[in-house]
């Protein structure tokens, strides 16, 4: 359907004739759209060729001179210096990392074209581009980046393909660089929740299912929310209903909030074996409610790596990731509406029901 246009005839976006927009480049490479219009405005870092005289279009020529740019600005070269030297394909003498004590000490170089210093392998792009933003604390470019890739790609893939290696690549910069870049986690980490959280009011407006809630939850002593913001996302776009208590609830606010909600079931978040209460786990899976003759059960979910191993009892599930999570809680969620819409027994009635067949199909 997308043929190419006649020259002079504007291409349709889906297939422009001329390269990529600037709002692409500028999410591949981790700028805010602007700056690439600043740079090509002040310092001639534009494309070679333009559609209808006006419209940026970007060639991987054009890119590879941008990708030069950011890697020269990352590293605290001045724009002009590293616009003419990205133009003539130069290196630059650049400034030494700061508070490096020694050359002992010294942080590794960057790896070409990389720009951010972050040891981030073999990952997307956008990986790269968010990696770059991050570093050089730049958050509006963050906050466009997140919001845009969500949007063009799901909020399942860009929490799995983007966000959490750009997060492991700054917690590992981190660990081993004397605890430096520890501004960069903070900021990187409060616009990721920031996003998720967009995603979470925004489908508020939505339908609810009639099933009870989900209660999601970090085990005493934890306190990365972060996965279980991404789930708490993730449910609000399938329209399940959820209830967020984030880090660190201690386990008798936990109990009382299973035996007033009846839900239909209960995540626990535990980042390290450190941190997995397996008591607290069994605790949650062996309590009843509900009036004699029909006492009800919840299932549990054991989010997170620090669940490893077997898992500790029946009516535990153990999912794989955020997107067998949001699977096992929608069906979950669909059997205790039907079970509620076919008069069986209403709130943790049918929530029990639901975790308890979920649970014997898995153990």
């Amino acid at each position: 359907m997308n043929e190419p246009a006649h020259p002079g005839e504007p291409a349709e976006p889906a297939e422009p004739v001329h390269g990529v927009t600037t709002g692409a480049v500028a999410r591949r490479l981790g700028v805010a759209p602007t700056t690439l219009r600043s740079w090509d405005r002040r310092y001639g870092i534009g494309p070679a060729a333009r559609e209808d005289g006006r419209h940026r279009r970007w060639t991987s020529g054009d890119i590879a001179v941008l990708q030069e740019m950011c890697r020269l600005t990352a590293s605290g070269v001045p724009p002009a210096e590293a616009a003419r030297a990205a133009r003539a394909g130069t290196v630059p003498a650049e400034p030494a990392e700061p508070a490096a004590p020694s050359a002992a000490t010294a942080a590794p170089a960057r790896q070409p074209g990389s720009g951010n210093g972050l040891p981030l392998g073999d990952v997307r792009q956008e990986c790269r581009g968010l990696g770059r933003a991050a570093v050089r604390l730049d958050s509006p470019t963050m906050d466009e980046m997140l919001g845009s890739l969500i949007g063009e790609y799901g909020l399942v893939t860009t929490w799995e393909e983007v966000m959490v290696p750009t997060l492991h690549a700054v917690g590992r910069k981190w660990e081993t660089s004397g605890d430096q870049y520890v501004e960069v986690e903070h900021l990187l980490s409060w616009h990721v929740s920031t996003a998720l959280r967009r995603v979470s009011i925004g489908a508020l407006s939505g339908p609810r299912a009639s099933a009870p809630p989900i209660l999601l939850a970090c085990v005493p002593g934890e306190q990365h929310t972060l996965p279980l913001e991404a789930l708490a996302a993730g449910l609000a776009e399938l329209g399940l209903p959820a209830r967020m208590f984030g880090a660190a609830v201690p386990p008798e606010a936990l109990d009382q909030a299973v035996r007033r909600t009846g839900p239909v079931a209960v995540v626990l978040w535990a980042q390290a074996r450190s941190t997995a209460h397996h008591a607290l786990a069994r605790h949650v899976a062996d309590t009843a409610w509900g009036v004699k003759g029909a006492r009800a059960r919840t299932t549990v979910l054991l989010a997170g790596p620090g669940w490893a191993g077997p898992v500790p009892a029946p009516g535990m599930l153990r999912p794989g990731g955020l997107r067998e999570a949001l699977g096992l809680l929608r069906g979950l969620c669909e059997a205790a509406s039907t079970a509620v819409g076919a008069g069986g027994a209403g709130g943790g009635g049918a929530a029990g029901g639901a975790g308890g067949g979920a649970a014997s199909q898995r153990s």
